[in-house]
């Protein structure tokens, strides 16, 4: 079941008696909810396997005391509704939740079917947020499945869904992350999503129909799945694509402990156990090109990455700023020109168990064709990249100049373009030893700091 599935709700006796298809009661439905028929009331929650196994032990008892059963068709269909009982059919939540709360209300003991896990992007939050009073009886859910179906662990995956939201978000999370589940919708799934994974070196795992015996596992790559036509509802596993597929699903990556360098934790949500904002010195670079640490710091904090937000670092140098918004759990677009530079940026990456996509390319012409972003930074380049890049319309772009002489154009055209500016000039002073033992401070080159934020 969905919450955000559409249509009325319809409500039925359980021997077949049709109400009205508003959600509502009729009169006489009405007058026998205020005798409970068990003493035990409030909303049972309860799972059915999408992983075909029989209906949880639980489910017959709290089923033959409901005098309400609320579930879609297919929930409804597979169960022994008792005689008597009044049934709702999703549709439309709504209406639903108001049956519910007045057989709260007058003692009568629902029950509300769902798939699987009914706790992992499913009802029980609706549920909840109305207030009523729940039991949850869980069964395996369509994640656990299709993990189980591909023989690998999940313990450290992230997952996400596309389910009644912008499917952005999960496609940046599958960018970002080495082992990721996402739970699909018409119009939000395996094409699309694959589509969007397009350049990214991923294997995807697409099950449809689980525990039901039209099942179909396959494992496609991102281009093959955004050229197929996919059966709803399905379940898709984003895999960082470390080594060559073997003969079946359950080989297409290695353990998530072995999975290309990719931090293994897999929780970006977590603040990097390392810290960010870290010593030039944890990164290789030439000639002092990189993004001093207390410049580093601002301009993160301006780029606000997370989890499933898609960052630019164009004229990425030693990719420092790029990495740090990997760690802290954002995808990642590094714009380089220099190849040896760009070696030396996935160098980095792979120290610090990152993954961040480098393209290999003169600004603004290597931004054309690249996935739109949420925030951008402009380490390198002139008006002509910072005009092709407001052009995109991220919600954030953030630029560093040591020249004074370029940061009244740079404010003119971020104004110009509808985006609010600030600006800070950051100098720093860093401790530095004296020979007997005296220590001075040693200056740093001003940098100025804009923060463009789209209006």
């Amino acid at each position: 079941m969905s919450a955000g599935s559409s249509g009325a709700a319809t409500l039925r006796r359980a021997d077949g008696h049709r109400g009205r298809g508003d959600g509502r009661l009729r009169r006489g439905a009405r007058r026998r909810l205020v005798r409970p028929v068990a003493p035990v009331s409030g909303v049972t929650v309860v799972g059915l396997d999408a992983a075909g196994a029989p209906p949880h032990p639980a489910l017959a008892p709290v089923l033959a005391a409901a005098g309400l059963v609320v579930g879609a068709a297919r929930h409804l269909a597979a169960v022994p509704v008792p005689a008597g009982a009044d049934t709702i059919t999703l549709g439309q939540l709504a209406p639903a939740l108001g049956r519910l709360a007045e057989a709260v209300d007058a003692g009568v003991p629902a029950v509300v079917l769902a798939s699987g896990d009914p706790g992992l992007f499913g009802i029980v939050r609706r549920l909840r947020a109305a207030g009523l009073p729940l039991r949850v009886v869980p069964a395996v859910s369509s994640v656990a499945a299709a993990f189980a179906r591909a023989g690998l662990p999940w313990d450290g995956a992230a997952v996400v869904s596309a389910h009644g939201r912008d499917p952005r978000a999960a496609v940046n999370a599958c960018r970002a992350l080495p082992l990721v589940a996402v739970l699909t919708a018409p119009g939000a799934g395996a094409a699309e999503l694959g589509a969007g994974l397009i350049g990214w070196s991923r294997r995807l795992l697409v099950a449809e129909h689980l525990g039901t015996a039209a099942e179909r596992i396959r494992a496609v790559t991102p281009e093959q799945a955004a050229a197929e036509i996919w059966a709803d509802p399905h379940v898709l596993l984003s895999l960082a694509d470390a080594v060559p597929a073997g003969p079946g699903p359950a080989d297409v990556v290695p353990d998530r402990a072995t999975v290309g360098g990719m931090r293994a934790d897999n929780q970006p949500a977590a603040a990097p156990a390392g810290g960010w904002a870290l010593p030039e010195d944890r990164y290789a670079h030439r000639d002092s090109m990189i993004t001093k640490s207390e410049v580093r710091a601002l301009v993160v904090a301006r780029l606000r990455p997370r989890l499933g937000r898609l960052i630019w670092d164009i004229g990425a140098g030693s990719g420092s700023v790029g990495i740090e918004c990997a760690l802290l759990g954002a995808a990642v677009l590094a714009v380089e020109q220099d190849p040896e530079a760009g070696a030396t940026v996935q160098a980095n990456a792979a120290a610090h168990a990152v993954h961040v996509r480098l393209v290999t390319g003169r600004a603004p012409a290597a931004l054309a064709d690249l996935p739109e972003p949420d925030a951008v930074f402009v380490g390198g380049g002139g008006v002509d990249v910072l005009t092709a890049v407001v052009a995109r319309r991220p919600e954030r772009v953030v630029l560093t100049l040591a020249a004074l002489d370029r940061v009244a154009p740079a404010v003119g055209l971020l104004r110009a373009t509808g985006y609010t500016v600030e600006g800070s000039q950051l100098s720093a002073a860093r401790l530095a030893d004296l020979p007997g033992g005296s220590i001075r401070l040693a200056a740093t080159n001003p940098v100025v700091v804009l923060t463009g934020e789209r209006q």
